[in-house]
């Protein structure tokens, strides 16, 4: 039995990527990996890394150096976003998914910003909103609409 092309290896860690077969999509990524050195696979071999080992490190330093070699592609980017959101970097993730769409508009990442949400104004604007009254103020507001409907 021949080893397989990276090409195929990749295809079909994409394919096992988007149905949400991670640990698959990991083993064909490393493979891939071993074989061709690109950004591409470098981008989304990170996010199975992190999203299966949990090593976020690691994950993280491949998809910044996916970013560096390849700076137009959303793809590293939402990646990079995905890392994040999994680390629980949430506002770190939000503003890399904003960077990847100065790059070009990308309907995952617009899909990513939509899940988290956009936030409201902060009660009183002169106060951060990590505030204590911002904070406090916040949540009795969101009690007394959603008794209201």
């Amino acid at each position: 039995m021949t080893e397989k092309d990276y090409r195929e290896l990749l295809r079909e860690g994409m394919d096992a990527l988007r149905s949400g077969r991670t640990d698959i999509a990991l083993q064909s990524l490393e493979k891939a990996h071993e074989q061709v050195d690109s950004p591409e696979i470098q981008s989304h071999l990170a996010f199975c890394i992190a999203k299966e080992r949990r090593d976020y490190r690691r994950a993280e330093s491949l998809c910044e150096t996916a970013i560096s070699e390849d700076p137009g592609s959303s793809a590293h980017y939402l990646n990079l976003g995905r890392i994040l959101l999994l680390a629980g970097r949430k506002r770190e993730a939000i503003r890399v998914f904003r960077d990847g769409l100065l790059h070009e508009n990308n309907p995952f990442i617009n899909d990513e910003l939509k899940k988290l949400g956009t936030r409201r104004y902060p009660i009183i604007s002169s106060l951060p909103r990590e505030h204590g009254v911002n904070r406090i103020l916040g949540k009795l507001l969101y009690r007394f609409r959603s008794k209201s409907r």
